[in-house]
């Protein structure tokens, strides 16, 4: 299993049969090499959106178009995908969809949801969603934007994630403390891979303050954008 960083909250997960491009906002991304779009999308299978904000769904419909990957997301923003001339699956918190062997079931998380890119007015979105992505002996939690919430509690127990990938910036979401906070209160992760950090002045620069609230049998990953993590 291969994770590979995009910048802000994108990552591409090789897992089971299945290349996932979670969040892939690249057009615009400051932290995103421009000239390395096509080796960061190359093979994608499936597209998961955890949102529809434009800095994690602005380029869904396009990436759809080139790789021919549908867009997995919740149902209202899949609809409003489709629409727009993506490929789409829409499902709902709770439901699992079996992605070339890599489970991939949908969860909660506490944030805002609106459709706020392509020059729109904001519009409704659904809901905020993480998501538990099973496969090749590890489970992923990839949490989306979210604080602290007590279902981390349940999701924690139910789905025993190794693996977490925690938006943990502040300002928008969780900062390095809460989500040092959570990952010890409710998960027993071996590995936590920080996002939604680094992208502006606003977010937290590094997560240093997250490694130093976790205990020592739990590594923090801080790789480099196209840096890929074998596991």
């Amino acid at each position: 299993m291969q994770i590979t960083w995009l910048g802000h909250s994108g990552f591409r997960i090789e897992i089971e049969g299945a290349v996932l491009l979670v969040d892939p906002w690249l057009t615009g991304n400051p932290m995103f090499p421009a000239e390395r779009r096509a080796e960061a999308v190359a093979g994608a299978t499936h597209i998961l959106l955890t949102h529809a904000h434009g800095d994690h769904a602005a380029d869904a419909v396009d990436l759809s178009a080139a790789t021919g990957a549908p867009v997995c997301c919740i149902h209202e923003v899949s609809e409003w995908l489709n629409g727009q001339g993506a490929n789409t699956v829409g499902f709902g918190k709770g439901g699992t969809l079996d992605l070339a062997g890599a489970k991939v079931t949908m969860v909660n998380a506490v944030h805002s949801a609106s459709i706020d890119f392509a020059g729109k007015t904001p519009m409704p979105g659904g809901s905020a969603a993480g998501f538990m992505i099973a496969g090749d002996g590890h489970t992923i939690y990839v949490s989306g934007d979210t604080d602290i919430m007590a279902d981390m509690a349940w999701m924690a127990e139910y789905h025993q994630p190794d693996i977490g990938i925690l938006s943990c910036g502040g300002h928008y979401t969780m900062d390095m403390d809460r989500a040092a906070w959570a990952a010890r209160k409710y998960f027993n992760f071996r590995w936590v891979i920080p996002c939604h950090y680094r992208t502006f002045p606003v977010l937290a620069q590094d997560a240093s303050a997250l490694r130093a609230g976790l205990p020592e049998n739990t590594q923090v990953i801080e790789h480099e954008v196209l840096d890929p993590i074998l596991f």
